[in-house]
């Protein structure tokens, strides 16, 4: 099997093809290098077992950011920067990833999204705004769907609630995920941006195997969905990994896409749909449109005057 094909095949969720800030700093001209900001406070929380690198960046209101499949938490890049300037961004490094270990305890994101709990209580936060991407919006949603009186305002970036929502021809892939691809990966972002930071690299064979474990197991969340009673927000590109069904399917659980809005916007959704253009999944974390999408809903910011409204008022 080439290298190419392994690749494509863990990119179905590792979306790390945006991670090269720690990899390329040093290979790219200082003009092309990402500015990244200091944190102004980093260290380690131990929590049901696992040993979580934090970093907080900027000043504002509190913004839990969690990444995405063998990332870390400045695979967000320039975004990562932009929201330090008007927002107290919390930064969390999951498990198995970044500078957080590997541990022994099976990666689950139901338990992680509880870990994410832990954290911030123990950083002193009561309740925070959230935006999780790809593994991480799943990681985000099991965070909000069980403690919701934490959650704000909720944005999930290509996110799924159910196995059935990737493309079929990707589930195969993601079931042949495992330590034997190990060895053919040491040329690619995933495993230079992991090697760069772990606190142990050799557990990379390790994570692939637990990674595949996981990716081989159904799960169904629509139940879950009634539980995000806060704001949400979804997020895609209009050519995700996620199939446009699933999209919509999702949106609907939220109570949005239901009946047309009303005249009167009597019949809105608190929740919100945003479809991306020209954007894949791998480039969603990067992308300023993004921000472009989750900032004014995250900062609660208020709509464009209706025509009924512009009329009235002339």
């Amino acid at each position: 099997m080439s290298v190419k094909t392994l690749i494509a095949m863990f990119a179905t969720v590792a979306a790390t093809f945006a991670a090269p800030p720690i990899v390329h700093a040093a290979q790219e001209k200082p003009s092309m290098q990402t500015a990244m900001p200091k944190p102004t406070k980093s260290g380690h929380a131990a929590v049901n077992g696992v040993n979580y690198y934090y970093a907080v960046y900027g000043t504002g209101g509190p913004l839990l950011l969690v990444h995405g499949g063998l990332g870390q938490i400045e695979m967000f890049g320039s975004n990562l920067a932009t929201l330090a300037q008007s927002r107290q961004v919390i930064g969390i490094d999951l498990q198995g990833h970044g500078r957080t270990s590997l541990g022994d305890r099976e990666l689950s994101l139901v338990d992680r999204g509880n870990d994410m709990a832990g954290v911030l209580k123990q950083l002193g936060y009561d309740k925070v705004d959230v935006l999780g991407y790809s593994l991480g919006g799943g990681v985000a949603f099991q965070f909000a769907a069980q403690h919701p009186e934490m959650v704000r305002r909720l944005a999930l970036v290509s996110t799924l609630f159910a196995q059935d929502g990737f493309y079929p021809e990707m589930l195969p892939q993601q079931a042949v995920v495992g330590a034997a691809m190990a060895e053919h990966m040491k040329e690619t972002p995933m495993y230079k941006s992991y090697v760069a930071i772990a606190p142990h690299p050799e557990d990379f064979p390790k994570l692939l195997d637990q990674v595949g474990a996981y990716m081989r197991k159904s799960y169904d969340w629509s139940a879950d969905v009634k539980k995000l009673t806060m704001p949400v927000i979804l997020i895609y590109g209009d050519s995700d990994m996620i199939r446009p069904e699933h999209i919509v399917k999702f949106y609907q659980l939220l109570g949005g896409g239901l009946k047309d809005a009303g005249w009167q916007r009597e019949h809105m959704s608190q929740n919100r749909l945003a479809i991306l253009p020209n954007l894949t999944h791998y480039e969603m974390g990067l992308a300023p449109q993004l921000l472009d999408a989750a900032l004014p809903f995250l900062n609660g910011q208020g709509r464009a005057k209706s025509w009924d409204e512009q009329v009235s008022a002339k």
